[in-house]
């Protein structure tokens, strides 16, 4: 297996940091092997060669707004999309145009013409898909390469040859890169059956049922006899029709207790590909991933071997752009087979970004508008240690059960040297039943492994969410175990260390109103902080207040409302003594040509009115005033 890296270039005759030849179609390739479903792309591009002006981004939460802060720094235009459920999210104040593209939940997000034309509509030269939704779905990309919209992120053809688990495999073997035992996709009825059952037979249980279109840990069954696979057949073929709206299945060899190592690779449109290193991503809960580590704590001739046949898989696939080559590792040998491509920006990236001080979303821009690598191989240092770590609103204690419909009470996240927080959640956010659970990453960084699981232990004890039950105590249980503090850990780890479920619940906080919003107004622009004995104003002192984008929207519980933009006053709805419900609109402002709609968050009665139609109202400007009823 050590001798694989060199086997490698025999083989291909390149290794990473090599110079190779510029091609005129990157991406104008044909399919690897004939198949009777695999569509011709009309969408199969060559280099682009054109500046990308303007992003619509096709996601929502975190993601959303981590590519947009990249866009910003680009000087790109950004434009936003957004299902009904989501227009109160406070990034939408900051892209330059707004679409709503449905009432949802989630069918609009997935829904290609409608985002199509959200881009068409507003001018935008350039879609980035993040992750989940249709990140990953070859239509889509072709759809928006015949709308002469950059797809941001590997080609069509690339996309449908990986994504389907079964070509993906014989395009990496042809590399010579080893892959788990497997079958062909199984055949409908009582001939797949029979066939998975031939299959485990011959390779012994147990073995993993798995969607071909599959991905992100879903559509995923084991079975341990005949019996039991007889019937989860058919159910995982329901299962994958519904994740994927595609019921082919197929069966693979199960690796008990490995190791789930991923390499990020990025390649550009003229052949260079690089790798970034190593993530360990083996603590999981049903095939999704809890924890991520950076690097895999793997002997380096190991770690060069997987960095060799990530950058062979990439270049024999053709592909261009951002993507992830995940593998198995046997923790005893270190014998390793391939698992899946993921040809789309991972949830975790932000492990790697810290490690090697990479933007990789600035990567996927540049490369999908046809610029080479702005970095090379040699220019790629790995700093230190990294683990990130999903704070979801759930309760592992209840089988992970999500905490949607929840308040958050009480937000305050932690900081400190090495710690970042990629986050959507914020004081007085609700948790959606509609979407999923995740409220931020938080991605640590420290020199060696033991300073690093200090620091998330630190931060994760400074992390105050109160409302509802997080994934946090959880992850401080993970710190504590001795397992996790010398980085031993596979795929069966929660099943191995049951403990970290039996944490000590978080004791009930009690919320008084200066957590909630930690001023209360007098005179409308001057704030006091409230104390045991009421306002102190420190002897008369007024001072005054700037508020964050999340304080305006907490205050604004309490009736409270102030601008959360810079703009101009359109029109003043309400009047000083009107009845308002919550919901209703009270100013609308405009800036950059766009209207803003301010909303009453309250049931209450109107008792000042700060501003006027023609006036311009600073961010954080007090606008209107409600008395609460009741």
């Amino acid at each position: 297996m050590l001798m694989f890296a060199a086997e490698i270039k025999r083989n291909n005759g390149l290794m990473e940091g090599d110079d190779v030849p510029l091609r005129k179609t990157a991406h104008a390739i044909s399919p690897p092997f004939p198949h009777n479903d695999a569509p011709s792309y009309v969408g199969t591009r060559t280099v682009t060669m054109k500046k990308i002006k303007k992003i619509l981004i096709a996601n929502r939460g975190e993601i959303a707004l981590r590519i947009l802060r990249t866009i910003k720094e680009m000087g790109l235009e950004a434009v936003a999309v957004h299902e009904s459920p989501d227009r109160h999210d406070y990034y939408l104040n900051l892209v330059d145009h707004v679409i709503n593209i449905g009432k949802g939940p989630r069918k609009d997000y997935l829904n290609i013409e409608k985002i199509v034309d959200a881009a068409c509509q507003s001018g935008a030269d350039a879609i980035h898909p993040g992750y989940g939704f249709l990140s990953e779905n070859p239509d889509f990309a072709s759809e928006c390469e015949q709308a002469g919209i950059i797809f941001i992120g590997p080609s069509p053809q690339s996309i449908h040859d990986l994504g389907n688990k079964v070509m993906a495999r014989h395009i990496v073997s042809r590399a010579k890169i080893p892959v788990i035992p497997g079958t062909k996709r199984l055949p409908p009825g009582e001939a797949g059956i029979r066939q998975a059952c031939t299959f485990a037979q011959e390779k012994g249980y147990p073995v993993m049922l798995k969607a071909l279109a599959g991905g992100g840990g879903r559509g995923i069954r084991k079975a341990y006899s005949d019996n039991e696979l007889k019937q989860l057949v058919p159910l995982a073929r329901v299962e994958a029709l519904s994740a994927f709206n595609d019921e082919t299945i197929y069966a693979e060899k199960c690796i008990e207790a490995a190791r789930h190592i991923e390499v990020q690779i990025l390649a550009d449109q003229h052949g260079n590909v690089i790798h970034l290193g190593t993530r360990d991503c083996s603590i999981q809960r049903r095939h999704q991933k809890l924890v991520e580590t950076a690097p895999a704590r793997l002997p380096i001739d190991v770690l060069e071997s997987l960095h060799h046949a990530a950058i062979a898989a990439v270049r024999e696939a053709r592909l261009a752009n951002v993507c992830t080559v995940e593998f198995l590792v046997d923790p005893h040998t270190n014998e390793f087979w391939f698992l899946e491509v993921n040809t789309r920006l991972q949830v975790e990236h932000t492990i790697t970004e810290m490690l090697t001080g990479v933007d990789i979303v600035r990567q996927q821009i540049l490369s999908a508008q046809g610029d080479p690598l702005e970095i090379k191989q040699e220019g790629i240092q790995l700093q230190g240690t990294a683990i990130e770590v999903r704070i979801n609103a759930e309760d592992p204690k209840n089988r992970f059960f999500p905490e949607g419909g929840k308040t958050i009470e009480l937000y305050r996240p932690p900081g400190g040297p090495g710690v970042r927080i990629d986050e959507f959640a914020y004081q007085g956010y609700t948790v959606p039943k509609e979407y999923d659970s995740l409220l931020a990453k938080m991605t640590v960084r420290g020199y060696h492994w033991q300073q690093t699981v200090q620091r998330l232990k630190r931060a994760l004890s400074d992390f105050v969410i109160v409302g509802p039950k997080t994934t946090i105590p959880l992850f401080l249980g993970i710190c504590d175990e001795p397992d996790f503090q010398q980085g031993i850990f596979d795929t069966t780890y929660l099943d191995t260390h049951p403990e970290v479920l039996n944490y000590q619940e978080p004791a009930p906080r009690v919320i008084k109103l200066d957590d909630l919003a930690a001023y209360r107004t007098f005179d409308g622009s001057h704030y006091a902080p409230i104390t045991a004995d009421g306002v102190d104003w420190h002897e008369g002192v007024k001072p005054k207040w700037t508020p964050t984008l999340q304080e305006i929207e907490s205050i604004a519980k309490i009736g409270d409302i102030r601008s959360p933009i810079t703009g101009t006053v359109k029109e003043v709805i309400v009047e000083i003594g009107d009845e308002v419900e919550d919901g209703d609109i009270l100013v609308v402002l405009e800036a950059m040509k766009m209207n803003t709609h301010i909303v009453s968050e309250v049931e209450g009665t109107v008792t000042e009115v700060f501003t006027k139609e023609g006036e311009t109202v600073s961010f954080g400007e007090p606008i209107v005033k409600i008395t609460m009823h009741g």
